[in-house]
């Protein structure tokens, strides 16, 4: 494990591969950590490529350097973290991978910093959050797996965050992979990760702000309002489905094909769930190395 300052974060990372390979910035999701790469970053390691894998804000050992930084969890934020940590390990350009969060974050360093993304592997296609039209209700199975959002937006859910971290965890490891037979080792593993001091209110935040139910930092104001726009994402990209996915149902990816301007190719991966990387490291490490061959 390393650290280094990077912008308002103390970021805990792994690294693998040569100094001098190709980059791949490979980020987690909720509620999950590095390990979701444990298979992937060898994989990418042995084909000579420098991995960089991240703690997000709010997990593991990535503080913040700032008692006084707000603990936002907004999409921006998360963007603007991985930018940072770029920018740290002076790493001009990169792959950027990642589902869930991660996948969010690479989304919008793809879409907001195209000049430093060589291409973009994405789980669950175009992630970038419409706040505006947050509210819009869905049908009534896609709004019953998102019980874990609407209970974090009122003040039992935050108190249940903090007691029952490992619990809401498994249950929703259980719920959205449903065909991943992990053990106990392999959830205590990731688990002590959410024993960070940030990570309740950096999770809440992040679920209450994507309903527009939270303020920003103003920091990240000026990026906030360009992602509100949806901008396009016009680096190569390769955008990934897992057919047993309990929380994002798996697509033809048609509905988003419009958000992706520069070359998209689309793929449902079987059995695979929400965790895909950790679930079918193959597929996802292939991903990353078609668009690093170019």
């Amino acid at each position: 494990m390393r650290h280094v300052d990077a912008g308002v974060l103390n970021i805990g990372y792994y690294e693998a591969g040569p100094a001098d390979g190709p980059a791949a910035m490979l980020m987690h999701g909720f509620p999950y950590d590095i390990h979701s790469y444990v298979d992937v970053a060898p994989m990418l390691a042995a084909q000579g490529c420098r991995v960089i894998v991240p703690y997000l804000r709010g997990y593991g050992p990535t503080v913040f350097r700032d008692a006084a930084t707000p603990r936002s969890g907004e999409q921006a934020a998360v963007g603007a973290d991985m930018m940072a940590l770029m920018d740290a390990l002076h790493i001009k350009r990169a792959v950027f991978a990642g589902y869930d969060w991660g996948g969010r974050a690479a989304c919008v360093g793809a879409a907001l910093w195209p000049e430093r993304c060589v291409g973009l592997v994405s789980v669950n296609s175009y992630l970038i959050q419409d706040i505006a039209n947050a509210m819009l209700p869905m049908r009534a199975e896609r709004e019953a797996a998102y019980w874990y959002q609407y209970y974090f937006q009122i003040e039992r859910g935050r108190a249940g965050l903090a007691a029952n971290r490992r619990s809401i965890a498994k249950l929703l490891w259980s719920q959205w992979s449903p065909n991943w037979a992990f053990d106990e080792a392999c959830f205590e593993r990731t688990a002590v990760a959410f024993d960070n001091p940030d990570y309740v209110d950096v999770v809440v935040h992040s679920y209450r702000h994507r309903y527009g139910l939270a303020e920003g930092d103003p920091r990240y104001a000026d990026l906030q309002q360009r992602l509100a726009a949806l901008p396009a994402i016009t680096v190569p990209t390769v955008t990934l489905d897992g057919a047993g996915d309990g929380v994002a149902p798996v697509t033809d990816g048609s509905a988003s094909a419009a958000k992706f301007t520069g070359g998209r190719e689309h793929r449902v991966i079987p059995r695979a769930g929400h965790n895909l990387p950790q679930e079918e490291p193959e597929a996802f490490a292939a991903a990353v190395m078609e668009l690093i061959k170019g």
